[in-house]
């Protein structure tokens, strides 16, 4: 998995239209699925995902732990398919049972064009329970009431921080608020003889490696959506307070200093990243980076912890943002039922999510899984594992656009940490409205 994946807008609106167009704008007249299970599963399924070379090994292995508890299916797996070939593959009509998404953002579209089938009817019939997952997990796996995908696997994010250099400026303990990290990173930046930077506390640079609006939304209750569906993020004084201490933070350094030396640093999942060289002595990142810290950097001293919340809003640490890989079952699936029932081992089943994230590092996404005494955890990975349980850790919201909302506001918050200035108020009321044209471009008939 890794990181946040936004696409374009206009890219995104494309993409729906040509859905729609090769898609029923329901969930049709049935599901497909068998009053009762199957006594005895035998066939073929085709099985697209976007994992590629390790990763993908890793996830052949568990299909293989499938096959061999099913010796009459055949899985064909289809190992890089991003979500763009999966939309396009679905929509075209492909041989496509089973697909496999890196990001919830699809879920919107998905579930309500009738790409991904409703699981409501085998969810029941299986007497699956729900309750094995989180609220917000379970959240991000539906859209407006239909179940069309089921999570496996998620990213969450907090704080990484190099131990030795906190403790060399006096610090013992990471900071809990935005405020004590600006503080910290200040006293842990240092300067070339030309004034130039050397290393950063912390690189405040919106759209740099992790900090995405997404990622920090949590920090300070702010919200997305309205429960119309609408953009609330003209009116959510969370966004606010982010905005105002990420561009009083860069100002404080200098913009130009800051972006000539974030240019400089290492590409974010290289052995080069900023933190693992210690450049960037605090991150903002995801779980994923222990397993590139163990494979690349494996001396490094470091620890993790919840990233620090707004300030005024000390009730909201321990929480953070979670996303995760989504997977569903085509409209097009000529074996509903065999996809139904890789769908709900690669889900449901314990061993199979402690493999999967044993392999891929990310955290599983049931609560048996993330218990299981086989599951491999670090004390660096046990923080994450505690933020993807904590009810204060959110997502964000599916939307008919998918990332488009999100998109929107992150390029003009790009944009305006450059030379902020004045009331961000009237620019993000045109925010929501670029949001809300695109949701009606979306739904218009």
């Amino acid at each position: 998995m890794g990181r946040i994946r936004l696409i374009g807008l206009a890219a995104f609106v494309s993409t729906a239209a040509l859905i729609v167009s090769g898609c029923s704008s329901s969930t049709g007249t049935g599901s497909g699925f068998e009053a009762a299970a199957p006594a005895e599963l035998s066939g073929t399924v085709s099985f697209w995902h976007f994992f590629s070379d390790r990763e993908a090994d890793v996830i052949q292995s568990v299909v293989d732990d499938f096959m061999a508890a099913n010796p009459k299916v055949k899985v064909e797996v289809h190992s890089g398919q991003d979500d763009e070939k999966l939309r396009k593959s679905i929509a075209s009509g492909s041989d496509v049972d089973l697909g496999l998404s890196y990001s919830t953002d699809i879920v919107g579209n998905f579930c309500s064009t009738g790409a991904f089938r409703d699981l409501g009817p085998v969810l029941t019939r299986d007497k699956v329970d729900m309750g094995q997952f989180t609220d917000t997990v379970k959240s991000y796996t539906e859209y407006k009431g239909t179940r069309c995908s089921m999570p496996i696997l998620a990213d969450v994010y907090g704080l990484y921080y190099n131990k030795d250099l906190l403790a060399a400026a006096g610090f013992t303990t990471p900071p809990k608020t935005l405020s004590e990290l600006e503080t910290m990173a200040t006293a842990l930046t240092t300067f070339n003889a030309d004034g130039s930077l050397a290393t950063l506390g912390f690189n405040p640079t919106m759209g740099w490696y992790e900090n995405a609006p997404a990622h920090y939304g949590p920090l300070a209750n702010a919200a997305w959506l309205n429960s119309d569906g609408t953009s609330a993020i003209g009116s959510s004084s969370g966004w606010q307070q982010l905005i105002a201490w990420q561009t009083k933070f860069v100002t404080s350094i200098g913009w130009d200093k800051l972006n000539a030396f974030s240019a400089g640093l290492g590409q974010e999942f290289s052995a080069d990243n900023a933190f693992q060289t210690g450049k960037v002595a605090m991150n903002m990142d995801g779980e994923y980076r222990t397993a590139f810290i163990a494979d690349q950097t494996p001396t490094l001293h470091y620890g993790t912890a919840p990233f620090p919340v707004a300030d005024g809003q000390d009730a909201l640490y321990g929480g953070g943002y979670i996303t995760g890989n989504i997977a569903g079952i085509s409209k097009g699936s000529k074996n509903p039922e065999l996809a139904w029932a890789l769908l709900k081992y690669l889900s449901t089943d314990t061993q199979a999510v402690v493999k999967l994230s044993n392999g891929l590092k990310n955290v599983p996404t049931t609560h048996a899984a993330a218990t299981s005494s086989d599951l491999v955890v670090s004390p660096e990975f046990k923080t994450f594992l505690d933020l993807a349980e904590n009810p204060k850790t959110t997502t964000t919201p599916p939307s008919s656009v998918g990332a488009g909302y999100q998109q929107s506001f992150q390029d003009w918050w790009n944009t305006y940490q450059i030379a902020p200035t004045g009331d961000v108020g009237p620019a993000l009321t045109a925010v929501d409205k670029q949001i809300n044209d695109s949701l009606q471009l979306v739904s218009a008939p």
